[in-house]
């Protein structure tokens, strides 16, 4: 099981003392949080990427190469990475040489993205979102799977005898998430690849995305990838701790009461009880986690939201402190003790070499099944025709023939 932490980068004033950080500030601020995440034992650091005020992360690899430098064993994500707006050659290049900085520690989420005005901005058409999202992925898996590619389709100009560089760190691509919030065309996207699903799991009730990580299992079974229990699934979350669970609401009420996302709207205790959002102790934190595993079935990975709504640098790398020290060791434990053998763990670039060789392990005896069975077949047409030659040489001599 992989715990970790994402960022969307909002640059969003504390409703407390009435101050901004400017964008150095928070930049600064994420790298920060970034490399806090490995010191306190946490696995996966995924940053978001934005085009619009009021958030900053416009070049994620820029980001991660630099936290690739300062840790040593920090999975480095995406929260999302826009296949929609972007072009699939400069992903599938971007990625890969940030993989080889990293040395394999790189996977990403694909997404569409919510905010319709970054289309336009990159030549797009927002009503177009789903076959963009088709089309680029479709793209994106050739480019880095076959050595040399052709392609033509409808979003972009077509590539003759192109390769994409660098190639993949080892031949093998980085492990994707496909991450959605509403949308079962995307889940099957996922399916069909055998790659992983994100559900973001901040926003809706449980019930919602359940039935989107439910029917990406089905579909992942349907496509011969494994049993739907051995699907890979992400959750998000959010939180906010303190010792004293009445403290916790105290001082996240403002935040929470001033959020560009959610405030001015319902009151924090009723999202919290129609959302995943806990409030509280680490206790309760890890009390409700749990009862993830009893909705979704076991899964690989969980991210928390914990930079955002204006906190404080201080308060969020505190915030980090009892993640890391009081919450994920038990959930950890808990979780991998639950969950079955035949489940993978969280996906890794050495999971992905393995899961690559047992792939093509598979297909070396399909394909020497199907050598044998058009052998046999050949073998057997043979011996019918000599039987048949032999049949009617009897019977020529027979009348004199």
């Amino acid at each position: 099981m992989q715990f970790g932490i994402f960022t969307v980068g909002d640059v969003t004033t504390d409703p407390t003392n009435n101050t901004t950080p400017t964008e150095n500030e928070r930049i600064k601020a994420i790298l920060t949080i970034a490399q806090k995440a490995e010191e306190v034992g946490l696995d996966v650091f995924a940053l978001g990427e934005h085009h619009n005020e009021p958030f900053v992360p416009s070049s994620p690899t820029t980001m991660l190469g630099y936290v690739a430098a300062k840790t040593e064993k920090l999975l480095l994500s995406t929260a999302t990475t826009l296949i929609t707006t972007n072009d699939p050659v400069k992903i599938a290049e971007d990625y890969a040489m940030l993989q080889h900085v990293a040395d394999g520690r790189v996977d990403l989420m694909m997404g569409r993205g919510n905010t319709g005005p970054v289309y336009p901005w990159f030549g797009k058409d927002i009503r177009q979102g789903i076959p963009l999202a088709i089309e680029n992925y479709a793209l994106l898996r050739r480019l880095w799977d076959e050595d040399v590619v052709d392609w033509e389709g409808q979003f972009r100009t077509p590539l003759q005898g192109f390769t994409a560089t660098p190639r993949p760190l080892d031949g093998v691509a980085p492990f994707v998430w496909h991450g959605s919030i509403r949308s079962p065309e995307i889940a099957e996207q996922a399916a069909y690849y055998g790659d992983g699903f994100f559900a973001n799991h901040i926003f809706w009730p449980k019930e919602h995305f359940q039935r989107l990580i439910n029917y990406y299992r089905q579909r992942f079974e349907h496509y011969g990838h494994g049993k739907a229990d051995q699907a890979f699934v992400g959750l998000g979350g959010q939180v906010f701790m303190a010792k004293n669970s009445q403290d916790a609401v105290n001082q996240f009420r403002p935040y929470f009461d001033n959020a560009p996302v959610y405030g001015h709207g319902p009151s924090l205790e009723d999202f919290t009880e129609q959302t995943p959002l806990t409030v509280g102790s680490p206790q309760q934190v890890i009390d409700r986690t749990l009862t993830f595993r009893e909705t979704f079935g076991d899964y690989q990975r969980q991210l928390f939201l914990m930079d955002h709504a204006g906190l404080p640098l201080k308060t969020v790398l505190e915030q980090l402190d009892m993640l890391g020290e009081l919450v994920v060791p038990t959930l950890r434990k808990e979780l991998d003790a639950l969950r079955p053998a035949h489940v993978p763990d969280g996906p890794t670039h050495q999971s992905e070499i393995e899961r690559m060789a047992a792939r093509s392990a598979a297909k070396a005896v399909q394909d020497a099944d199907a050598q044998s069975a058009v052998a046999a077949e050949a073998a057997r047409t043979a011996g019918s025709t000599t039987t048949s030659t032999t049949a009617a040489a009897h019977s020529g001599a027979a009348f004199g023939l």
